[in-house]
């Protein structure tokens, strides 16, 4: 073979050898980060479903920003942050090209500044491209004669399970890249991008310095966590996230979430900037929409890549990786190589003589080489983990109920509360959790006793109502009762006490009208798994602030907030026959029941909790309970005869 071939073939070796990287050998031509940078992070409350009304709140967001000293380089929002991402079917009313949504951007920029100059918007939205519709993320340079888009990233990884079901309404994207911007080289990517580990490594191997994490992820979790302070769980997790993605590879990582609440699901915010050691710079506030300032330092990306050079080693490491990954995609078995010859050992072990030495007798191996006692084995149970625990930080729980109602009266245009207050311990949580939501002048109180009514249930409402100061009424359901059940000779206590509770919600409801005041209801979540309440009765308010909690954490929130105790301690009871108490209805303690729901809601087997040491006939007493009633927690079933049915096919959420 001639030179002059040998060069050409190594040569073709080489480009074949960098088309099969991530990236170009090395650094490639990638435009790194030279100057410092000014971000402000937007964490935003958008109104569902109204892009022109959240789009006319940038004018004023983009005129703060000009204001601000230093001005920033770069906006960052969240996820979908103009039309809410709990739209379901409404993609299709919100989807927009990248070009429309960049010209709406720079039209409210420049209305907003009297002297326009270059600001960087990164910012997620619902777009249509090539006939489909995507999850996306825009990065876009406004200020200019025309918006000049440098990157569309479009989601990968839709989440389709649990509370998410993205899949169904927007397709996947295929690629990770970053881009260069005029300070450097960025990357995006959308909430459950971030999950997998591998896509902030391909950004950073393409010669991302900043990856900007757009998020709308509903905060989940409310148990005590010491060490980590009153946050929702899956926040922390968050932080997690964005750190080590930061740390791994050496990069600036601006994870920014929506706030507010979308059909009972609330975000947090909490956005967080992280540095290239892994380590948090700045956290905006819970719940609160908020404009977040912070500078990037260049250096600080030298001294972290210089500390722990992952990303060069992975860079160096990159073709041997990628040559396992397509033998494992091509199913290739590894072929197990090893040395067998026996050797004299290295130059300073000793020369062994004659026969071999002993092996040590099995008492010898059970000492240290000091010949001290053997060393202590640290069994572990087995069986499976367990369910988040039932344990709540109270203080977090009022926090994310409060901003909950705040929110829900806010979006639906009222600022009155009305509710039925019995005199129990559910109803009094949510009346104080509405009066710290709303103000005191702002709640109503309805007692509905009937003749048979507990005297005590009226006394320990008048508690709440006098220890909160709210606005009360008292209304005798006796008559309207008595009236229709005259002519119903032969109703069993069973009929009789749902007659009651619908008839309490009539007078709820029409109170609401006469207060124009949203009806607010009381009931817990093991009342609802159990079926343990009147249909369309109980269930009937439009929002409920207790219905995901258990009922002994609504107890532990009762204490809290300072129900008196007379209300906390008592039985609980739904006061509809005389002596009846929920307990003795269920035939198990509310401490048991909650115990065995949330396992069975978590997706653990009866079989699993009787292993477990569960009583088998207290687990099969609440499995029916919970399989025999799914019917109550649903909307009435309709025939389909159609390929648009309401809630089946044709989709919109409850607050769009």
């Amino acid at each position: 073979m001639t030179a002059q071939k040998s060069g050409r073939k190594q040569k073709r070796t080489r480009e074949q050898r960098a088309e099969r990287l991530i990236v170009p050998l090395r650094y490639g031509n990638f435009r790194w980060m030279d100057r410092s940078i000014h971000l402000v992070v937007i964490q935003l409350k958008p109104r569902k479903g109204d892009y022109a009304v959240n789009l006319a709140r940038l004018s004023g967001i983009f005129s703060q920003i000009d204001s601000l000293e230093p001005r920033p380089d770069v906006a960052v929002f969240a996820e979908t942050a103009l039309t809410g991402y709990f739209v379901e079917g409404g993609v299709r009313d919100v989807a927009m090209t990248a070009g429309a949504f960049a010209r709406d951007l720079q039209s409210q920029y420049t209305s907003a500044v009297n002297t326009p100059r270059p600001l960087d918007v990164c910012i997620g939205f619902y777009e249509v491209w090539n006939n489909a519709f995507y999850n996306s993320a825009l990065y876009v340079t406004l200020g200019g004669k025309e918006p000049v888009i440098r990157h569309v990233h479009r989601k990968l990884f839709l989440p389709t399970y649990g509370l998410f079901d993205e899949e169904r309404f927007v397709d996947s994207g295929f690629e990770v890249r970053a881009f260069d911007t005029d300070w450097g080289r960025a990357a995006m990517l959308i909430c459950e991008d971030a999950w997998h580990s591998l896509t902030g490594t391909v950004a950073a191997l393409d010669g991302a310095t900043t990856i900007f994490v757009l998020s709308a992820s509903p905060a989940r979790g409310v148990w005590r966590r010491e060490d980590e302070g009153p946050v929702p769980a899956n926040l922390k997790r968050w932080e997690r996230l964005a750190r080590d993605i930061a740390e791994e590879h050496g990069v600036y990582v601006a994870l920014v979430n929506l706030v507010g609440t979308e059909g009972g699901k609330t975000f947090s915010g909490g956005s967080i900037i992280c540095g290239p050691h892994g380590d948090v710079r700045a956290q905006a506030p819970l719940w609160d929409e908020t404009i977040m300032t912070i500078t990037l330092d260049p250096h600080d990306l030298t001294r972290a890549r210089s500390d722990a050079p992952l990303l060069n080693d992975l860079q160096t490491m990159m073709p041997h990786l990628m040559r396992n990954v397509d033998r494992i995609q091509a199913g290739e078995t590894p072929a197990l190589s090893y040395d067998d010859a026996r050797g004299d050992g290295g130059p300073l072990t000793p020369a062994v003589k004659g026969k071999k030495k002993a092996a040590p007798s099995p008492q010898a191996s059970t000492r240290n080489r000091n010949g001290s006692e053997p060393i202590p084995v640290v069994r572990t149970p087995d069986g499976p983990g367990g369910p988040p625990p039932l344990e709540i930080d109270p203080e977090l729980t009022a926090r994310w109920l409060v901003s909950f109602l705040r929110e829900e009266f806010e979006r639906r245009g009222f600022e009155k509360a009305v509710l039925g207050l019995s005199g129990g311990v559910d109803s009094a949580v949510t009346a104080y959790l509405a009066k710290e939501a709303l103000g005191a002048e702002n709640v109503v109180a309805v007692r509905m006793p009937y003749r048979t009514s507990n005297p005590d249930s009226l006394a320990h409402a008048q508690l709440v109502i006098d220890q909160l100061k709210i606005q009360s009424r008292t209304i005798d359901i006796s008559p309207a009762v008595d009236g229709y059940l005259a002519n119903e000779k032969d109703a069993d206590p069973a009929r009789r006490g749902n007659v009651m509770a619908r008839e309490r919600m009539i007078v709820l409801f029409d109170q609401s009208a006469k207060y124009h005041a949203l009806p607010v209801g009381t009931g817990n979540k093991t009342e609802r798994l159990l079926g343990y309440f009147t249909w369309h009765a109980d269930d009937s308010p439009p929002i409920n602030p207790l219905g995901d909690l258990f009922k002994t954490q609504v107890w532990q929130l009762a204490r809290f907030l300072g129900v008196p105790d007379v209300i906390v301690s008592k039985p609980a009871s739904a006061d509809l026959i005389e002596g009846q108490t929920d307990e003795r209805d269920f035939g198990i303690s509310y401490a048991e029941a909650d115990d065995i729901l949330n396992w069975l809601v978590s997706g653990y087997s009866p079989t699993v909790l009787v292993d477990r040491g569960f009583d088998p006939a207290k687990v099969e007493l609440v499995r029916k309970r919970l399989a025999g009633t799914h019917w109550k927690r649903k909307l009435p079933t309709v025939a389909m005869v159609s390929a648009t049915g309401i809630g089946e096919a044709y989709l919109r959420p409850v607050d769009y």
